[in-house]
């Protein structure tokens, strides 16, 4: 693709978000920016939240993994089945009952100031990580495929790139999230269609024959039942569960557009539909990945590339000018739904739990440059993960920012399933040692438990050390 066909992709679909972004901020008001004035059609704010919840890693990453772990996925996104239904079911119900904007102001309720703040503060921590590395992530492909060929340094690209997402949503908020989410989903879904439809017709295969070869190959293997192994079936299932819990349920992101339903009837069909949706669409991911490495074998084709960078070299290099530009959207897409309802949940989250306004105070000026410091924070994440330059290394910091859910998971379960108070000015300091000892207990899992090894079930252990933690500072009376 040349880079004035990319440039012209990227301000089209630019275009359109601001366009977007100026019909759904039209006669907002202080409440517009937090809640939406609760208004969103609840099958908007499902579909939408797919692309949320996938984001750029998935849709790279998911298909290169399968030529190393197989389906194996797949296990833990069966239990993000169980983990949506306690979020529709306990979690939801809550936040309708006590009206909240911010959901970290149940901690507030339920046990003091120092463990409302420290939930809110977890929650930080992981969201400008997240949202910093799925940022990198298309930024760095944005790189290769346009301002390189314009001699543009790294730094000011993806300055453009958080300009562009500040400018669509530092007006309309959550509104517009809700509404720009949904387009984005439809586009990175287009492009997995349109890619499995490309390696079908230069294979010259029929539908039926696609399915067959994914059923066929020795790659869409599932199950995994050996107990040691760290994609075991259960460990994935249950770490599945909680992760859907911990990663959207408590997860200010994710959950700030469900609030923005009607009503609970309404937040709860969405879960619903968003659940099934999301089973089938993780699906395709998988079976694209299969038909990938098959396209790869059929062609003979020298394949050099990690496992993430598989999807992208091939669009880009083996499927035309329609493949590289579905790929281009897609991924585009794919990271923008994620970080920018990340960057207004951040904005959220520091006005309301942290400078303790209410969600209609007319004081725009200071939510606009709270936006815009959390902006400059992204940004100085991003450049820490180009400084490193070395994929071990950012994949490391990834993994850490998955350890501040833990505490979260304490948090919540402790308050949830427990009458008991707690001695709240020693909340801080159990949230910090539990991730921590779980760092340890993971580094040292050969020696201590006879060669076991961790998975995704980390984030369980995290919880029950800081729900532990909780326990021995309650209340004695």
């Amino acid at each position: 693709m040349s880079p004035t066909l990319v440039f012209l992709i990227i301000a089209g679909y630019f275009a359109v978000l601001m366009l977007i972004a100026k019909i759904t901020s039209k006669n907002s008001d202080a409440e517009t920016f937090f809640t939406a004035n609760r208004q969103s059609p609840w099958y908007l704010v499902a579909f939408g939240m797919i692309g949320a919840s996938l984001s750029g890693v998935t849709f790279i990453s998911v298909p290169g993994e399968v030529g190393s772990s197989h389906w194996a996925y797949f296990q833990m996104v069966l239990g993000y089945i169980l983990g949506y239904a306690v979020i529709a079911l306990v979690l939801l119900p809550l936040y309708y009952k006590l009206n909240l904007v911010s959901i970290y102001q149940y901690l507030d309720q339920r046990f003091g100031k120092r463990s409302y703040k420290t939930g809110a503060f977890f929650f930080l921590i992981s969201r400008v990580i997240g949202a910093a590395f799925r940022l990198f992530l298309v930024a760095t492909v944005l790189q290769v495929a346009f301002f390189d060929a314009f001699n543009v340094p790294f730094a000011v690209s993806v300055f453009v790139t958080i300009a562009l997402i500040w400018l669509y949503t530092f007006k309309g908020g959550i509104k517009t999230i809700v509404w720009t989410d949904t387009l984005q989903t439809l586009f990175m879904l287009l492009a997995v269609g349109i890619s499995i439809w490309i390696i079908g017709s230069e294979l010259d295969y029929s539908p039926s024959q696609l399915i067959q070869i994914v059923a066929d190959s020795e790659t869409s293997q599932t199950f995994i039942w050996d107990w040691q192994a760290p994609r075991n079936f259960f460990k994935q299932f249950f770490a599945g569960a909680f992760i859907a819990i911990v990663m959207t349920g408590l997860d200010q992101d994710m959950m700030q557009k469900n609030l923005t339903c009607r009503s609970l009837k309404d937040a709860q069909k969405n879960v619903y539909w968003f659940t099934f949706v999301l089973i089938f669409v993780n699906l395709f991911f998988l079976a694209l990945g299969t038909l990938l490495y098959h396209y790869v074998e059929v062609k003979q084709i020298d394949l050099t590339e990690t496992t993430d960078a598989l999807f992208p070299y091939l669009a880009i290099n083996h499927f035309g000018v329609l493949g590289g530009v579905v790929f281009l959207l897609g991924v585009t897409a794919a990271a923008y739904s994620s970080a920018d309802s990340a960057l207004t949940a951040l904005t959220t989250s520091f006005f309301i739990d942290f400078l303790e306004k209410k969600p209609n105070t007319s004081n725009n000026a200071q939510r606009r440059w709270i936006h815009v410091g959390f902006s400059v924070l992204i940004l100085a994440v991003i450049l820490i993960f180009k400084a490193l330059n070395d994929d071990s290394v950012i994949n490391q910091v990834f993994r850490v920012a998955g350890y501040t859910y833990g505490p979260l998971l304490g948090l919540y379960s402790f308050g949830l399933f427990t009458s008991w108070k707690i001695k709240d000015a020693w909340a801080p300091v159990i949230c910090v040692i539990a991730p921590v000892l779980t760092y340890v207990l993971n580094a040292y899992s050969d020696v201590l438990l006879g060669g076991y090894q961790f998975g995704f079930e980390l984030l369980l252990v995290n919880g029950l050390l800081c729900f532990i933690g909780l326990w021995l500072i309650k209340e004695r009376d």
